[in-house]
């Protein structure tokens, strides 16, 4: 049951029994006024009309009759005359107060038991009798008690219209409060209740709102906690992967050193002593001079195949925009099938870190998209919007793996790691209609260490091959 209806109810039901009190007062005291009324009026009649018989004894009960008839009717009193056989000489005349109605008979023999009459004994053997008639006196207690009745029944009804309006404006904050508890529930903490008319709603919208905004506080606090926590051990496992790494390209770098180098370096001093110890033969001298110039070839070869896995060098002599379409142009002779398409608008001058990054968020999404994703297409686009650079490169490949985020995966993650090194922020995600993947990094100028306000070009170029 409902609050509203549960107090409706209260107050229907005392009103109720304060109405009915009402009328059980109302009938007593008209039940004790028309006693008293009644007990008078037949003392009175009966003195009179005793002393009045008793005058007319002496002359028979025709001078009382004559003096009945004259005298009509006496209010609350039926009067009868009887002669000697019993019949009725005179009664007297019907009321004409209130003439036609009568009260309910429940009603009057609530008020007034019927009582015997008075009888006084004539001479010649008549008999008059007076007996209490309260019929009007009770017909007026009945007119005012059903005229009470009905101005209970009105005010009855308009207080439980007022109190059910009064309830209602009054009670009409909880639902709105009962629906915010379950939006907090179902999870919705930025909710807030309106401002409430009323000194208790307001009380306790305001502390809702302050439980609300606790609420929200702490799990924004778990949430971030819970990030940080999630963030430090994939960069505990991040370092130690890099760790792994570190060693395992120091030992091939070691082994090739041992294997290219050495042996390179070795075949070309026993060419050169070789030369040294022949006799002078040109031809000789030649093919030991060709195999010189091929061993350096070799071993130029390895060394420069050595030197982008420790880092891009054409980055600090070409630049940035240079170094990518050099690496986009290496892709694609590699894949000639493969279209990729090259647009960049970027500042005349980065930083270190800032250039370094975009390099890798370009050259691990390019090589994810050719060797993993089979992409026949790729966009890749650089932009400065304002004081913000966008990398995007979208291909359309066959999307992410559903485990592409297990541990142990750290090329996307190092990204992230990266770009988020810079405040910038990383998405990467299966495109809306279900081909490829899109990878956009965003990163703000202003964290970037050696950018010059005012001293920047913007050059745009799109390099588009087709295979």
């Amino acid at each position: 049951m409902k609050l509203r209806t549960h107090i409706n109810l209260i107050v229907g039901a005392l009103g109720a029994v304060f109405i009915a009190l009402m009328l059980i007062v109302e009938i007593d005291r008209t039940r004790l006024a028309v006693s008293e009324e009644i007990a008078a009026a037949n003392t009175v009649a009966t003195q009179l009309l005793s002393r009045v018989a008793e005058t007319y004894e002496r002359d028979g009960s025709l001078p009382l009759l004559l003096f009945l008839k004259h005298l009509g009717r006496v209010r609350a009193n039926e009067i009868t005359l009887f002669d000697a056989h019993g019949e009725v000489l005179y009664r007297s005349p019907p009321a004409t107060y209130k003439a036609g109605r009568e009260a309910p008979r429940w009603y009057a023999r609530l008020l007034l038991p019927p009582s015997a009459p008075r009888i006084f004994p004539l001479a010649g053997g008549a008999e008059l009798h007076i007996e209490a008639n309260a019929s009007r006196a009770v017909l007026d207690g009945w007119d005012d008690f059903v005229q009470l009745l009905w101005v209970g029944g009105v005010a009855f009804a308009l207080l439980n219209v007022l109190v059910f309006w009064l309830v209602s404006r009054a009670l009409a904050p909880l639902p709105v409060i009962a629906s915010g508890l379950e939006r907090i529930e179902n999870g919705e903490l930025s909710y807030r209740l309106p401002p409430f008319s009323g000194t208790e709603a307001a009380l306790i919208g305001a502390a809702f709102n302050r439980m609300a905004t606790a609420v929200e506080g702490k799990r924004q606090a778990e949430l971030e906690a819970r990030d940080a926590e999630a963030r430090l051990a994939e960069r505990r496992e991040l370092s130690q992967l890099i760790e792994q790494r570190l060693d395992e390209e120091r030992r091939s770098i070691a082994r090739e050193l041992h294997d290219e180098f050495a042996q390179s370096v070795t075949a070309i001093r026993t060419l050169a002593v070789a030369i040294l110890g022949r006799e002078q033969n040109a031809e000789a001298t030649r093919e030991a001079a060709h195999m010189i110039s091929k061993e350096a070839a070799r071993l130029y070869d390895a060394m420069h195949s050595l030197i982008p896995r420790l880092a891009p060098i054409a980055l600090d002599t070409l630049g940035l925009a240079e170094t990518l379409r050099g690496l986009i142009e290496e892709w694609q002779k590699r894949t000639p099938d493969v279209r990729i398409s090259f647009e960049q608008q970027l500042p005349s001058r980065l930083g270190t870190s800032m250039t370094l990054t975009i390099y890798r968020v370009v050259q691990e999404a390019l090589m994810n998209a050719l060797r993993h994703a089979k992409a026949k297409h790729v966009d890749i686009r650089i932009e400065t919007r304002g004081d913000r650079i966008v990398v995007g490169v979208v291909d359309d490949g066959v999307g992410l793996a559903s485990d592409w985020s297990r541990p142990g995966s750290f090329g996307i993650r190092g990204l992230r790691e990266r770009v988020l090194g810079l405040h910038g922020h990383f998405h990467i995600a299966n495109r809306t209609d279900g081909s490829g993947v899109e990878i956009v990094a965003e990163i703000p100028l202003e964290h970037d260490d050696e950018l010059k306000t005012g001293s920047t070009t913007e050059e745009r170029h799109d390099t588009r091959a087709a295979g």
